[in-house]
C-alpha cells in the first residue's frame, strides 16, 4: 500500500496526516488561528513542495512553501501575490493554488479574491497577474458570490501548455488557449436559475470544475443547482443531474486513472445546505455522469449535518485511488478503494475548508 501524504485545510490551521504500512497518522496543527483555503501538492520535482493559502486576520493572505512534507515552512520576504497598484485592489485570499502539468514543469496558478489569475515560474515563490483576465471586458458585470467573487478553480490542459480554464464565483467558466493572452466565456447549456435569463454567456455561479483522468476534453461541472459534463473542453455542456438526489452541491473530483468516473457530494438547496435528505453519502458516475451511484459503506448512518466545501473533497494519484473529504463538522474520511468503503480518520476539527492528497512513497 502506497505511502500517503493527506494534507487539510481548516478555518484554524493546517493538519497534515500521513498513511504508512496502511495506518494514518495525523500531527500537530501547523499555523495557528490562520484559515487555510488553499493547498496544492507539487509532485513534479525531485522532492513533493506544499503549498498552503493562509489567511491570517492579523496579518493578512499569503503563501507558504515546504520542501520537507510540513516540517518546515518559507514565507518570502516579499508578498507571493500581490495586486499591482495599477488595478487599485488588495488581495483578500488565495483560494486555489495548482502546479502546472509536467509541461511546464515550475509553472503554478494561483486563483484570488477578488476574482483574478496569477502566474508563477518559480513553483510557487512569486507570482505575477494575468492581466487579460483582470482587463477582461465582461468583468465590470462580475458579481460575487455568496462566499465572495473568487476564481476557485483551475486546470491546465496536459497536452497544452497554452490552454488553461478557470471558474469564478459568479461569473462562471473562462479558457483561454493562448497562454493567457486572451480569454473567452465557456458556459453554454450551465444554468443560472438565479437571473432573469437563465442561459447567459457568463454570470453562472459555478462551483467546481474537474477534468476526466483519460479524456481530456471531457470536463465536470458543479454549478450552484445543476450537475453538467462537457465532451468539448468546455465549448458546450450538458446536464447530468438527474440521477442525484440534489443537484445543488460545492465539491467535485475525478477519478486519477479510470475514465470517465467523478465524484459529487450533494447538498439539500442553497437554502438548506446540509447533506442532501440528511445523509452522509459521496456519489460516484462511472459512465460519464449517465448513472450516480451512492457511497456510504462506513459512513454515518444517522442523520448528519456535515456540509462539504468546494475544496473539500479530492482523490489522490494511487491505484486503487484515494478519495477524501472533509466536513464543516470538522470530520475527515477517506477511502482507499475507489470510494468503496470509508473510514472516519478525524474528527472534531475546526471547519475543514479544503483537503489534498498525493502518493508521496512505496
Amino acid at each position: 500500500m502506497p505511502d500517503v501524504l493527506l494534507t487539510v485545510g481548516t478555518r484554524k490551521g493546517l493538519f497534515i496526516g500521513r498513511r504508512r504500512h496502511g495506518t494514518w497518522e495525523f500531527g500537530d496543527p501547523h499555523f495557528h488561528a490562520q484559515a487555510i483555503y488553499s493547498i496544492a501538492i507539487d509532485t513534479r520535482g525531485q522532492a513533493p513542495r506544499l503549498l498552503v493559502g493562509g489567511d491570517s486576520a492579523h496579518w493578512g493572505p499569503s503563501v507558504f512553501h515546504s520542501d520537507d512534507l510540513g516540517a518546515t515552512w518559507v514565507e518570502p520576504k516579499q508578498p507571493a501575490v500581490k495586486f499591482p497598484q495599477f488595478t487599485g485592489a488588495s488581495l483578500e485570499r488565495v483560494w486555489q493554488l495548482h502546479p502546472a502539468g509536467a509541461e511546464a514543469p515550475d509553472v503554478v496558478y494561483a486563483g484570488t479574491e477578488p476574482a483574478a489569475l496569477f502566474r508563477s515560474e518559480d513553483r510557487g515563490e512569486s507570482f505575477e497577474l494575468v492581466r487579460p483576465l483582470w482587463e477582461h471586458p465582461t468583468r465590470s458585470k462580475w458579481v460575487p458570490g455568496g462566499g465572495g467573487e473568487g476564481l476557485h478553480t483551475i486546470l491546465t490542459d496536459p497536452r497544452d501548455a497554452q490552454a488553461v480554464t478557470v471558474a469564478v464565483s459568479t461569473a462562471g467558466v473562462f479558457r483561454t488557449k493562448d497562454g493567457g493572452a486572451s480569454w473567452t466565456p465557456s458556459n453554454k447549456g450551465v444554468s443560472a436559475v438565479f437571473l432573469p435569463d437563465p442561459n447567459p454567456e457568463f454570470g453562472q455561479c459555478v462551483h467546481k470544475v474537474t477534468r476526466d483522468a483519460v479524456d481530456p476534453d471531457r470536463l465536470y461541472l458543479q454549478n450552484h443547482w445543476g450537475v453538467f459534463r462537457s465532451d468539448d473542453s468546455g465549448d458546450n455542456w450538458t446536464d447530468i443531474g438527474g440521477g442525484l438526489p440534489s443537484d445543488f452541491g460545492f465539491a467535485a473530483a475525478a477519478h486519477p486513472h479510470r475514465a470517465e468516473t467523478a465524484y459529487v457530494f450533494p447538498i439539500n438547496a442553497d437554502a438548506d445546505r446540509v447533506p442532501a435528505e440528511h445523509r452522509c453519502r459521496v456519489f460516484r458516475t462511472s459512465d460519464a455522469g449517465n448513472s450516480w451511484e451512492p457511497l456510504s459503506a462506513g459512513l454515518p448512518e444517522e442523520t448528519h449535518y456535515g456540509t462539504v466545501l468546494r475544496d473539500a473533497l479530492c482523490t489522490d494519484d494511487a491505484d486503487p485511488a484515494g478519495v477524501y473529504f472533509g466536513n464543516r463538522n470538522g470530520e475527515v474520511y477517506a477511502s482507499g478503494d475507489d470510494g468503496d468503503s470509508w473510514e472516519q480518520l478525524a474528527s472534531h476539527l475546526p471547519d475543514v475548508l479544503c483537503v489534498r492528497a498525493a502518493v508521496v512513497g512505496g
